[in-house]
């Protein structure tokens, strides 16, 4: 099943994972684009994601949201593009995109928003702290060249993703291994492709929209 996927995105928004992930397939994909505070809240959208958030796919009728699992499932569909794991990468891509998608992601945004669990909370939150999450996942992209070992996987989009969001933005610490990991990624063609497809699509959108 390779046909009819539509995408469903805003230029400022996490779509831009999805979009890296779209090029890497090297499928053909209809853009469509939701706007914060109106279509994206729509009915006609909330058919889609009820959550009213972006990215979303369809692909062959079929509804994926939530951009870990958009990768894993995009990899899966096109095989031809090699982002799925050999049986020897298994492992650790899973163990880290999910580490990303759950530990790494609620850390980020709860340091950003400055909510820091007392010592003795910690146990009641997957990533425990910050700083423990932030060293694991720095050991994480030292271990080798990409996350799940010595090829790029549909794991390093969402990976180095959020390391190269959180570096940018000051969510993440400018560490060397953060630095090196991002800069393997980023000198890819189909990263290098999305984000001039969604910086064209954000400059047209001007002025900027505040996220929902």
């Amino acid at each position: 099943m390779t046909g009819d996927l539509t995408f469903y995105t805003h230029p400022q928004s996490r779509g831009r994972i999805v979009r890296w992930a779209l090029e890497e397939t090297g499928a053909p994909y209809e853009t469509q684009v939701v706007e914060y505070g109106t279509t994206m809240k729509g009915e006609d959208y909330l058919g889609i994601n009820p959550m009213g958030k972006v990215p979303a796919i369809v692909h062959g009728g079929h509804v994926v949201t939530e951009c870990a699992a958009i990768c894993a499932y995009l990899a899966e569909a096109f095989p031809a593009a090699g982002l799925a794991p050999d049986a020897s990468e298994r492992a650790d891509y899973y163990r880290w995109l999910f580490f990303a998608a759950g530990p790494v992601e609620q850390a980020v945004t709860n340091h950003a928003a400055q909510f820091v669990p007392r010592p003795e909370q910690g146990r009641m939150f997957g990533y425990g702290n910050y700083e423990l999450t932030v060293d694991v996942l720095e050991k994480a992209v030292s271990a080798h060249p990409y996350i799940a070992g010595d090829r790029f996987t549909a794991a390093d989009i969402y990976v180095g993703s959020a390391i190269g969001w959180g570096t940018m933005f000051g969510t993440l610490p400018k560490r060397a291994a953060f630095l090196d990991y991002f800069g393997r990624l980023s000198g890819r063609e189909a990263y290098q492709r999305a984000s001039a497809k969604d910086d064209a699509l954000a400059a047209e959108l001007q002025p900027a929209q505040a996220p929902a």
